[in-house]
């Protein structure tokens, strides 16, 4: 029997829009796509090291930089303005309430760096209604290592065989489910919907 809703927070709960945001700053699409693409799909994994929380935001910002350094200045307003590239998920958002009023436990399992979590999930309504997370800079560990999984069972006493984890990265779903805790890629907000309507 599922007690615990575990979720992943970027295409799961939110929206990015990270290339419209680039957009926003002036760049054309096909330059958004580029500086976009340079910095998420990075060869030495460097936003990924932005999740883990071991380097500052300036010291992400110079890595790109010394890589990237015809586009310095987009770079560097990209990573101190996060809050410009969420998209909220209001129907997500009730659903999660309506769960956690049948009695449903709700938590989040993520990975992003310390300043965008905190940009992204301010004003969110969702954090009203969670009753625990585990984040990867917390931690310094990030999905799909399986640390980051027990550090949330663990800090909450959680149940993994009563628990189920929604994730849009296959191998954040194969990690979760090699741990014990059923999961379920989400690749649209509709199917997170035709999955929770399921509870």
């Amino acid at each position: 029997m599922i007690k615990n809703l575990i979720f992943d927070v970027g295409g799961v709960l939110l929206d990015y829009r990270w290339k419209e945001m680039l957009m926003d700053y002036g760049l054309d699409e096909a330059d958004a796509v580029r500086v976009g693409t340079q910095m998420f799909d990075d060869p030495d994994r460097t936003w990924s090291i932005f999740d883990l929380g071991t380097k500052t935001d300036e010291e992400i910002a110079d890595t790109f930089c010394k890589k990237y350094t015809d586009d310095e200045e987009v770079i560097r307003w990209f990573i101190r303005h996060g809050e410009y590239m969420h998209v909220a998920r209001p129907k997500v958002w009730k659903r999660i309430h309506e769960l956690k009023e049948k009695g449903y436990k709700i938590y989040i399992l993520s990975n992003y760096p310390e300043s965008l979590f905190k940009k992204h999930t301010e004003y969110a309504d969702f954090m009203d209604d969670i009753d625990g997370f585990m984040v990867s800079y917390m931690i310094h560990k990030a999905k799909p290592d399986e640390a980051i999984y027990k550090a949330l069972c663990d800090k909450y006493n959680i149940d993994k065989s009563e628990s189920i984890f929604f994730d849009d990265r296959e191998e954040n779903v194969d990690g979760a489910m090699k741990f014990g805790i059923k999961a379920v890629r989400i690749l649209s907000e509709q199917v997170l919907l035709d999955e929770l309507d399921k509870f």
